[in-house]
Protein backbone atom coordinates (compact mmCIF):
# COMPACT_ATOMS: atom_id res chain seq x y z
CA UNK A 1 0.00 0.00 0.00
CA UNK A 2 1.46 3.38 -0.63
CA UNK A 3 0.24 6.25 1.26
CA UNK A 4 1.19 8.88 3.21
CA UNK A 5 2.01 8.71 7.12
CA UNK A 6 -1.07 11.40 7.37
CA UNK A 7 -3.23 8.73 6.09
CA UNK A 8 -2.75 6.33 9.10
CA UNK A 9 -5.90 7.03 10.93
CA UNK A 10 -7.79 6.22 8.33
CA UNK A 11 -6.13 2.94 7.25
CA UNK A 12 -6.31 1.50 10.92
CA UNK A 13 -10.10 2.65 11.27
CA UNK A 14 -10.66 1.04 7.85
CA UNK A 15 -8.39 -2.23 8.70
CA UNK A 16 -10.34 -2.28 12.60
CA UNK A 17 -14.24 -2.53 10.65
CA UNK A 18 -12.46 -5.45 9.24
CA UNK A 19 -11.70 -6.92 12.30
CA UNK A 20 -7.54 -6.51 11.62
CA UNK A 21 -6.49 -4.54 14.79
CA UNK A 22 -3.36 -2.92 15.31
CA UNK A 23 -1.03 -5.47 17.43
CA UNK A 24 1.09 -3.30 19.81
CA UNK A 25 0.27 -0.54 21.82
CA UNK A 26 0.97 3.23 20.02
CA UNK A 27 0.95 1.05 16.54
CA UNK A 28 0.09 4.54 14.66
CA UNK A 29 3.49 6.11 16.27
CA UNK A 30 5.45 3.02 15.37
CA UNK A 31 4.62 3.41 11.82
CA UNK A 32 5.57 6.76 11.56
CA UNK A 33 8.86 5.88 13.05
CA UNK A 34 9.45 2.60 11.35
CA UNK A 35 7.76 2.87 8.46
CA UNK A 36 5.72 -0.63 8.88
CA UNK A 37 2.16 -0.86 10.49
CA UNK A 38 1.63 -4.06 12.17
CA UNK A 39 -1.87 -5.37 12.95
CA UNK A 40 -3.55 -8.40 13.51
CA UNK A 41 -6.20 -9.89 12.54
CA UNK A 42 -8.15 -10.75 15.53
CA UNK A 43 -10.55 -14.10 14.43
CA UNK A 44 -7.20 -16.09 12.79
CA UNK A 45 -4.57 -14.24 14.97
CA UNK A 46 -2.61 -13.64 11.95
CA UNK A 47 0.25 -11.65 11.98
CA UNK A 48 -0.30 -8.56 8.76
CA UNK A 49 2.64 -6.33 8.37
CA UNK A 50 1.84 -3.35 6.42
CA UNK A 51 4.82 -1.29 4.46
CA UNK A 52 4.87 2.02 4.49
CA UNK A 53 6.59 2.37 0.81
CA UNK A 54 9.03 5.94 0.49
CA UNK A 55 11.74 4.50 -1.75
CA UNK A 56 11.52 3.93 -5.49
CA UNK A 57 12.40 -0.01 -4.52
CA UNK A 58 9.49 -0.53 -3.04
CA UNK A 59 6.95 1.92 -5.72
CA UNK A 60 8.19 -0.98 -7.92
CA UNK A 61 7.28 -3.82 -6.07
CA UNK A 62 3.76 -2.42 -5.65
CA UNK A 63 3.73 -2.16 -9.39
CA UNK A 64 5.13 -5.96 -9.76
CA UNK A 65 2.46 -7.12 -6.99
CA UNK A 66 0.17 -10.21 -8.20
CA UNK A 67 -3.54 -9.97 -7.28
CA UNK A 68 -5.12 -12.79 -5.35
CA UNK A 69 -8.32 -13.39 -4.37
CA UNK A 70 -9.15 -14.38 -0.67
CA UNK A 71 -12.73 -14.45 0.55
CA UNK A 72 -14.08 -12.52 -2.57
CA UNK A 73 -11.12 -10.04 -1.81
CA UNK A 74 -8.99 -8.69 -4.28
CA UNK A 75 -5.20 -8.69 -1.90
CA UNK A 76 -2.51 -7.12 -3.98
CA UNK A 77 0.59 -9.19 -2.94
CA UNK A 78 4.62 -9.01 -3.44
CA UNK A 79 6.29 -11.52 -5.61
CA UNK A 80 8.44 -14.30 -3.45
CA UNK A 81 11.20 -12.33 -4.50
CA UNK A 82 10.01 -8.80 -3.78
CA UNK A 83 9.04 -10.04 -0.17
CA UNK A 84 12.45 -11.46 0.49
CA UNK A 85 13.45 -8.08 -0.29
CA UNK A 86 11.18 -6.28 1.87
CA UNK A 87 12.32 -8.89 4.70
CA UNK A 88 16.02 -8.39 4.31
CA UNK A 89 15.48 -4.69 4.68
CA UNK A 90 13.39 -5.17 8.08
CA UNK A 91 15.84 -7.79 8.98
CA UNK A 92 14.34 -8.87 11.99
CA UNK A 93 14.79 -12.15 13.69
CA UNK A 94 11.32 -13.32 12.37
CA UNK A 95 12.04 -11.56 9.20
CA UNK A 96 15.42 -13.87 8.42
CA UNK A 97 13.51 -16.82 9.48
CA UNK A 98 10.96 -15.97 6.80
CA UNK A 99 13.54 -15.22 4.18
CA UNK A 100 14.96 -19.03 4.63
CA UNK A 101 11.17 -20.54 4.79
CA UNK A 102 10.09 -18.60 1.78
CA UNK A 103 13.50 -19.85 -0.01
CA UNK A 104 12.70 -22.77 0.91
CA UNK A 105 9.04 -22.93 -0.84
CA UNK A 106 9.88 -21.23 -4.02
CA UNK A 107 12.66 -22.81 -5.54
CA UNK A 108 12.12 -21.24 -8.35
CA UNK A 109 13.43 -17.40 -7.05
CA UNK A 110 14.99 -15.21 -9.61
CA UNK A 111 17.91 -14.69 -7.65
CA UNK A 112 19.20 -11.75 -9.63
CA UNK A 113 16.24 -9.55 -8.64
CA UNK A 114 16.66 -10.35 -5.12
Amino acid sequence: ILLSVDDLPELIDATSEQGIEPHIADAEAFAQKHRVLLLQHQASGTNIDISLGILPFETEIVSRSQTLNVGGINLRLPTPEDLIILKAVAHRPQDLMDIQAIAASQPDLDKGRI
